[in-house]
Parts: C-alpha cells; structure tokens; sequence
C-alpha cells in the first residue's frame, strides 16, 4: 500500500504528482468544507487526509510537518470527542470566541513550538526551510486545536498558515498541494465567515430567564 502510494499516478510540466499527494487532495478538501459546516463527520476524514499528508511530507524532507500528522490524528480524535459532548451537559459543542486568557496561552504555546521545532529541524535534518517547516507547524497545531474547542478565530490562524503554506510548497515542488492550500485559503475565508454568522445567530436569540411572566398593564 505504502510503495502505491508513493508511485506517480500523473505528470504535469515534467513533475510527477503521487498517488498521496492526489488523495490528500481530494480528502483535504472535503474536510475543510465539512468543517466549515460543522459537520462532524469532518473528523474521521481529517484522519485519512492527515494519514496520506504524512507519507507525502516524509518523502519530500518536510519532516516537522510528517510528524505534525501524528499529532492531527489524536487531536482529530479529541476533536471528534468534543463536538459532540463538549457542550452544556455532555450536549453538542457551538461555536465561542477566544478568550484574552486562551489568546495568551496560544502565543506562548506559538512561540514555544516554533522556536524548539526550528532549532530541531536545524540541527538534527537536513530539512531546508527549518523556519518556514517549523512555524507553519506550530500555527497549523494551534489552529487546529482551536477548531476542536470551535473557536471561530482558528480560523484566522489557518489563514496566517495557508499564506505561508503556498509558496513552500510550491519552493518543493508540491504544486498540487499547492493549490490544495490555496484552495484550503478559500475555504477557511467562507468558514470563517460561516462560524462568524452562526456566532451572530446565537448571540440574537433572547433568552427568558425563570420565573413568572411579567405583569402586563
């Protein structure tokens, strides 16, 4: 399975485009509008699609980001886990703002992560954009952590690290993964904008507190 998957199943231009690349493709996409819909059944095709992202990283020496999939596969199953009980009463998870608190943690944990993966990735690989690997990596742990708590912010974070993910792939010569995240740019725009109406929806609705009705004249 793993020799098929790394064959080339098309050439464009003289670059080869492999069979993980192509199903990563296909199964980035759907996840990424299944959760801007916040669909639950996101999550177990977020897991396949990181499966397939890690055999295409590790092939092309963009190791942080092969071993950042290991990680989405347990966050996935946290985040599966949490839509449907994170809510008042074990009740499904809606969408929240981020905290000034949460905000804080996130950029220590950032810059955290960004500084130990570069000085990782520099020092023990032959990775080469230790940098870009390594911030791309902390970012894209953030912002998926934020989408398992439903933070319609995450969004934004998700926007920083398509813009960065563009031009390194296409630097590697992953021009399908490529426009996967340009694609994935889009989409995070329209989630973004999704999470940001269903926010403003809850937020209108009143809510009648207990107790008896108030006397009318």
């Amino acid at each position: 399975m793993l020799d098929w998957l790394t064959t080339v199943a098309f050439t464009v231009g003289g670059v080869g485009t492999t069979w993980a690349e192509l199903l990563g493709f296909a199964t980035g996409v759907l996840n990424v509008w299944l959760v801007a819909r916040q669909h639950i059944v996101n999550w177990p095709v977020g897991i396949a699609n990181v499966l397939l992202l890690m055999v295409l990283f590790w092939t092309a020496g963009l190791y942080a980001d092969a071993g950042l999939q290991v990680v989405y596969v347990l966050l996935g199953l946290y985040g599966w886990y949490h839509w449907l009980f994170g809510g008042e009463r074990r009740s499904r998870l809606a969408v929240s703002r981020t905290s000034g608190r949460e905000w804080a943690g996130l950029a220590v944990a950032g810059v955290l992560l960004t500084g130990g993966l570069w000085a990782l990735l520099d020092r023990a690989t032959d990775s080469t954009v230790p940098l870009a690997d390594a911030f791309t990596t902390a970012l894209s742990l953030l912002a998926t952590y934020g989408q398992t708590r439903k933070l319609v912010e995450s969004w934004w974070l998700w926007i920083v690290a398509d813009l960065v993910y563009i031009p390194l792939y296409a630097y590697k010569g992953l021009w399908l993964t490529g426009a996967l995240y340009l694609v994935f740019l889009a989409l995070c725009v329209l989630g973004l904008r999704a999470w940001r109406a269903d926010l403003r929806a809850a937020g209108a609705l009143t809510v009648v507190p207990p107790g008896p009705a108030p006397a009318t004249a």
